[in-house]
């Protein structure tokens, strides 16, 4: 009876879309994770930098979002407040570092880029945050 139950909530938990969505929004250990790095001038400047290099190719010079193509689905706008992988500093970092599986639309950056400049790049986007 208790493998029964399992395989039940297993199944409701996959087809079910409240789970999918709760699934699907950030990354809760990443979130508890506190920005090391001050939103300096420096950090600002070299966060810039770097996200023009890898970055704004994909999101746009304005971090505004990217058009996407037949393979790659549209860059999400990074000035908005929310993302649906989370928006705090952690969840932010987490996802440039690690990419966001399974597709990996967007790639990892951790083996190019180090965990100080990924911070800086953090500080950059939000600074770009829209102001509603």
């Amino acid at each position: 009876m208790r493998a029964l139950l399992q395989m039940c909530l297993a199944a409701w938990c996959v087809a079910s879309p409240i789970a999918v969505v709760t699934i699907a929004q950030g990354n809760p250990e990443a979130a508890r994770v506190k920005n090391p790095v001050a939103a300096t001038t420096e950090s600002l400047g070299d966060g810039k930098r770097i996200y023009q290099r890898y970055c704004a190719s994909c999101h746009g010079s304005n971090a505004e979002g990217g058009p996407g193509n037949d393979l790659i689905p549209a860059a999400p706008d990074l000035t908005d407040k929310e993302s649906k992988h989370g928006s705090t500093d952690g969840e932010i970092f987490s996802v440039i570092k690690n990419g966001v599986p399974p597709e990996l639309n967007m790639i990892p950056f951790g083996d190019q880029i180090k965990d100080t400049e990924i911070w800086n790049v953090v500080n950059y986007i939000r600074s770009l945050a829209k102001r509603n």
